[in-house]
């Protein structure tokens, strides 16, 4: 029996969350079925699925060019924007700030952290208040604050961004920060994928 994610528990699989957040957060872009699965994580078998159900039932829409599936949101029906608002909140913070931060300079990786990390994870328990970030590099600390106030108005919930140098991340240390972060369920951004 397959689990339901514990971010928004009536879907059937965090595949099936990470995917609609993808498409229905950028409602301008077409993507392959590739793309879906490269971004996803997942093979392309499984997002083929996944976007038959979803174009059956009217959320997607999609159209052939040669041999590739393009998809994108279908923004003309009443769905669209209630089940873009959900998705936003719950499974949203993966694919905004993916997209933001592979943008900004100095910014070598990046993870979230925290209760939104744990419900990503599966780890059961209420609705995470807020989205809390490590960034490692040496950003601008003015353009990431800028970055965590855009990305609080998008998620409708505040972001957290806590800049610390590679050398820090990558040493040893007892900095009681880094030590509770560890700890703790982690979900890098794939900023290289992002990038490309």
């Amino acid at each position: 029996m397959k689990v339901s994610p514990s971010l928004l528990p009536i879907l059937r699989s965090r595949m099936q969350g990470e995917l609609l957040a993808l498409v229905l957060l950028h409602p301008e872009r077409e993507y392959s079925i590739t793309e879906l699965a490269n971004d996803v994580g997942v093979t392309p078998t499984a997002v083929l699925r996944e976007v038959d159900r979803l174009a059956g039932g009217g959320i997607l829409t999609d159209r052939r060019v040669g041999r590739s599936r393009l998809v994108k949101a279908r923004t003309d029906t009443p769905l669209y924007r209630p089940l873009s608002d959900l998705m936003s909140v719950s499974f949203g913070p993966l694919p905004l700030l993916t997209e933001a931060l592979a943008g900004l300079e100095g910014v070598q990786q990046a993870y979230i952290y925290g209760s939104w990390a744990a419900r990503y994870n599966g780890e059961p328990g209420p609705p995470p208040a807020d989205v809390d970030v490590v960034v490692v590099g040496d950003p601008d600390a003015d353009a990431l604050f800028d970055l965590a106030e855009e990305a609080s108005t998008r998620l409708r919930r505040e972001v957290n961004v806590h800049r610390v140098s590679a050398e820090a991340w990558e040493a040893r240390t007892d900095d009681p920060f880094l030590t509770s972060v560890r700890e703790r369920p982690l979900v890098r951004l794939n900023l290289d994928l992002e990038a490309q």
